[in-house]
């Protein structure tokens, strides 16, 4: 089934620890120009982690992909790299971070073999469906207010003054 997507935002870049600031504030002006306030900090401190477990444990290439996508209700996001080692829950303590965090931070979440390494993707339910922007907006005229000016208030000569 396809679903469309109406706002998606995807980034490729060299995981880096200078980078996961960069990302958060990103991904954080894409939410809220999309309207996703109240996601913010979950969707950004869940990608801090999935970006951060990039950095520490892949070897090799550390190039990694983030994506965000928001049809109404439901806001995906994703990280991958092109490690193919699977990661693990090794603990449910979401103080210590990791997958547990991300847990925490989502309604679901999951990782699967790509061709190419992994992704790891968790889903947040928006409470409220809200209309989604279908597409670039065509700006509407300005209004115009004419409302002449006391004469009083113009002088004889333009150009004096």
């Amino acid at each position: 089934m396809n679903v469309p997507v109406a706002c998606q935002y995807r980034i490729e870049v060299p995981a880096s620890p200078e980078r996961i600031p960069q990302i958060r504030r990103i991904l954080a002006a894409h939410l809220k120009y999309w309207g996703l306030d109240a996601h913010v900090m979950p969707v950004c401190s869940a990608v801090d982690e999935l970006v951060g477990n990039v950095v520490q444990h892949v070897e090799g290439d550390k190039t990694c992909v983030v994506e965000v996508r928001w049809a109404g209700r439901h806001l995906n996001t994703s990280v991958s790299d092109r490690d193919s080692t699977l990661p693990r829950l090794h603990t449910s303590s979401p103080a210590k971070g990791g997958l547990a965090r991300v847990a925490m931070l989502s309604d679901s979440w999951g990782t699967c073999a790509t061709e190419h390494g992994k992704v790891i993707w968790f889903s947040r339910r928006v409470k409220e469906p809200q209309r989604v922007m279908s597409g670039p907006q065509v700006p509407q005229p300005p209004v115009r207010e004419f409302r002449p000016l006391p004469l009083e208030a113009v002088p004889a000569d333009p150009f004096e003054a």
